[in-house]
């Protein structure tokens, strides 16, 4: 009778990190560049509505209306709203709250 086990290595919780460490690594990575992606806005020196959408979560109702009193200042051509960044910028800076 001829017994041959084969020797069956379990890998540690330790050797796993290991081998998914640079994995996670490289993720990290690639997940900070999706996000410099998203909120890389238009490259030149305008927001347009979809902008201002997805940067600050803006809805359009709520744009129309900062629009309507005067609070957010904007360049009109034919149907398209611009808003100029440095503008928005001084806004978001002249509005912030210091605790």
């Amino acid at each position: 009778m001829d017994n041959h086990f084969e020797e069956l290595n379990i890998p540690t919780l330790g050797s796993i990190k290991k081998l998914l460490d640079p994995i996670y690594s490289r993720l990290d990575i690639i997940q900070e560049n999706i996000n410099k992606e998203i909120t890389k806005p238009n490259k030149g020196k305008f927001y347009r509505n979809n902008d201002l959408k997805n940067l600050f979560g803006l809805s359009s109702n709520t744009i129309i209306k900062y629009r309507d009193t005067g609070v957010l200042p904007y360049t009109r051509l034919g149907d398209i709203y611009l808003y100029e960044i440095v503008v928005i910028d001084k806004i978001l800076i002249n509005n912030a709250i210091s605790l």
